[in-house]
């Protein structure tokens, strides 16, 4: 591409950076360590009444490698302010917070007891009490509107039915053979990061009484699928019906295709475990997701995508007349994926979260007019809830780290219950302040990016760039903070950051979304190639002659594919789990509805598709430095796309260097490694660029 033709006026630069950044009295930069070390806040959770807020904070142990997570308490009635106090026994590792239908417990999944088990402890404080003891791990639950049962889910052989105990039996003994070959005769064999051994998340239900419930009733066993989703689906994905007599739950039940299928359905199931599950959404072929209840059990509300085999459709808000099976879409001209339900106590609205224009605010839409508006925007807001006149959620952006706020309903008042990443690191840490620009990229279309000034920036000067580019490939950095790629930590190192949300980003129509599928190397490389053209014209203290491109999964690809058709303006360029050979990917990853959509079918059936943006056909024309990272549990993107990216750089005799986790899957989660990991990144980019 000529670059000369690329460089576009910028039509629009919003500074979005409110909160103080304190340089002036900083110190250093964000560092690695300080992300893999801090506390972690989450999982807000409100009383029936609205009145008491309980929340997660993790710690970890940096030297023992691991982390703890305890449960606070926050009376938000209270007229003194008193801090919120810890609820949970120091000691103790939990998660998963709810409150009991009367609001006088919280309960919680903890393996104290040796094995995940739901406890529950009094709002005053006291000792948990464990309330269940089955033979294998909970991992996720929902109790019974009524209190008295708990339904939930757990890793188990289907054939073993309702005994749990046969499931342990049979773990115990394959732990005890001597042969440790194993026989597949369909997919998946391996799912995310563990390999199949034949069981499946399944939902039971046990009683809730005054001693601990050793047994269940399997209810979701008739189907073969799992619940909660697998490997990303969690509590949202089944609730019980007011009445307390079934559940809903999404399941993909798709047999031998399942690999290459999104059909989730929304199934009915008896409580009892007697009687057959109904298919309440048959006729949609794609995703039917997250059900929620009216108040009354009449409706039952949920997310559906239209498009079978695409994970990145838009996601729209449905509800269903249960009496008659009618279903209407509820905001049809919306053009943004809604990512939860969240229902007011009148039934009249909904609120969710959504992706939009670089950023994720929440939206309370009218369930009767389909009406959106924004609620809370600036940055990134997840985990909504609302109870009584409280609600509560998580917000963040790229200078604040996750923090739990609560208002009313009408959000005209935020109270922050939980500190800043500024406030937990002090005022020695100094964050770059960053805006959002655009510009035309591919078709014409407007395109926008992000620059993040150095955490020590002065006017005047010009400064090596970390040019980032997001992984999915349906995704966007946007303004969010994360715990792996933190654009922040570059700042931190003294370089300014780009990042550009090229077409198939989302959050910003489904149509910009769908560009890419079928497209991966032209489009989005016209996007990047314009967005770094634009960002130089705007920004003079970038420096252009001075900058490494890093990337991540589709990211990853990205970084191989403009080593051999855009490696001009680098230095060096970083690839963590990246795609290198996309005909060899179609076979080898374990999702493979992933390959087939974006390739518009499987490699034998239109194989030039995965040739025409392959990687590995342009590796002659390579020659740029590049490190390359990879997790050996990563089977989305499989170890031998990274290995034969490396064996290319040293064969071809280009500088490189291949840092390897043994422990890890497509990300970097363990403290240590994650460490590790920015240490090496960041010396790659200090042997290239300075600083």
């Amino acid at each position: 591409m000529n670059l000369r033709h690329a460089v576009l006026p910028l039509m629009v630069a919003t500074l979005l950076s409110s909160a103080p950044l304190l340089v002036d009295a900083a110190e250093r930069g964000l560092q690695g360590r300080d992300l893999a070390t801090m506390d972690r806040y989450s999982s807000p959770t409100l009383s029936p009444e609205g009145r008491y807020l309980v929340f997660a904070k993790r710690v970890v142990d940096f030297a023992a490698d691991s982390s703890s997570t305890g449960l606070w308490i926050e009376d938000l009635f209270a007229r003194d302010a008193a801090p919120p106090r810890r609820l949970t026994p120091e000691g103790w590792s939990v998660n998963s917070p709810s409150f009991s239908p009367d609001g006088r417990h919280v309960y919680f999944l903890s393996a104290k007891s040796g094995r995940s088990q739901l406890h529950a402890i009094p709002v005053a404080g006291g000792e948990p009490r464990q309330l269940t003891d089955v033979p294998v791990d909970i991992g996720t639950y929902h109790v019974a509107p009524t209190g008295d049962r708990v339904a939930f889910s757990a890793d188990a052989f289907i054939d073993c039915g309702s005994d749990l105990a046969c499931t342990r039996t049979r773990l115990d003994e394959t732990g005890k053979r001597k042969a440790s070959g194993v026989v597949y005769d369909e997919l998946f064999i391996r799912h995310w990061d563990t390999w199949g051994d034949g069981r499946r998340n399944q939902l039971f239900v046990a009683p809730l009484g005054d001693a601990p419930a050793t047994r269940a009733v399997a209810v979701s066993g008739a189907l073969e699928g799992d619940v909660p989703s697998k490997p990303f689906g969690g509590g949202a994905d089944y609730t019980w019906a007011p009445d307390g007599q079934s559940l809903v739950a999404s399941m993909r039940v798709a047999g031998r295709g399942e690999p290459w299928s999104t059909n989730f359905d929304l199934y009915r199931l008896p409580a009892n475990g007697e009687g057959m599950p109904v298919n309440l959404t048959e006729g949609n072929p794609a995703w039917d997701a997250e059900p929620v209840f009216s108040e009354d059990g009449t409706t039952l509300y949920y997310r559906a995508m239209k498009r079978a085999g695409f994970e990145a459709d838009r996601s729209g808000l449905m509800a269903m007349d249960l009496a008659s099976g009618d279903v209407r879409e509820i905001a049809p001209d919306w053009d943004r994926s809604a990512d939860g339900i969240v229902l007011s106590a009148d039934g009249r609205t909904i609120y969710t979260t959504a992706q939009d224009t670089g950023e994720h605010p929440m939206f309370a839409v009218d369930i009767a007019s389909g009406d959106v508006r924004e609620v809370v925007g600036d940055g990134t807001v997840s985990n909504v809830q609302l109870a009584g006149p409280t609600l509560a959620f998580t917000r963040n952006t790229m200078a604040t780290g996750d923090q739990i706020i609560t208002t009313g309903p009408d959000a005209a008042q935020l109270r922050e219950i939980t500190p800043s990443a500024a406030q937990m690191l002090g005022d020695d840490v100094g964050f770059g302040e960053y805006e959002q620009f655009n510009f035309k990229g591919w078709n014409n279309e407007t395109v926008h990016g992000y620059v993040v000034k150095p955490w020590n920036y002065e006017e005047g000067r010009d400064y090596p760039v970390a040019f980032l580019i997001h992984g999915g490939p349906q995704g966007s950095f946007g303004d969010g903070w994360s715990y792996r790629w933190n654009p922040q930590t570059y700042a931190g190192q003294g370089y300014a950051v780009v990042m550009i949300d090229f077409h198939g980003s989302t959050g910003y129509g489904q149509a910009f979304t769908d560009a890419i599928s079928q497209h991966w190397g032209d489009r989005p490389l016209e996007d990047l190639q314009k967005g770094w053209a634009a960002a130089l014209e705007r920004y003079d203290f970038l420096d252009g002659d001075n900058a490494c491109a890093l990337g991540a999964s589709y990211g990853g690809y990205m970084v191989n594919w403009i080593a051999g058709n855009w490696n001009e303006p680098w230095k060096c360029l970083v690839n963590h789990d990246g795609v290198f050979d996309t005909r060899s990917m179609g076979y080898v990853t374990e999702e493979l509805w992933f390959t087939e959509w974006e390739n518009g079918g499987t490699p034998y059936e239109n194989p030039e598709a995965y040739e025409r943006f392959n990687p590995v056909n342009h590796v002659s024309k390579w020659r740029v430095p590049m490190l390359v990272v990879q997790g050996e549990k990563d089977y989305r993107v499989p170890v031998d796309q990274g290995i034969s990216t490396f064996t290319a750089l040293q064969r071809k005799g280009i500088e490189s260097k291949f840092l390897y986790f043994p422990d890890e899957n497509h990300w970097v989660l363990k403290p240590n490694n994650s460490v590790l990991w920015h240490d090496t990144v960041n010396a790659w980019l200090k042997q290239h660029i300075g600083q």
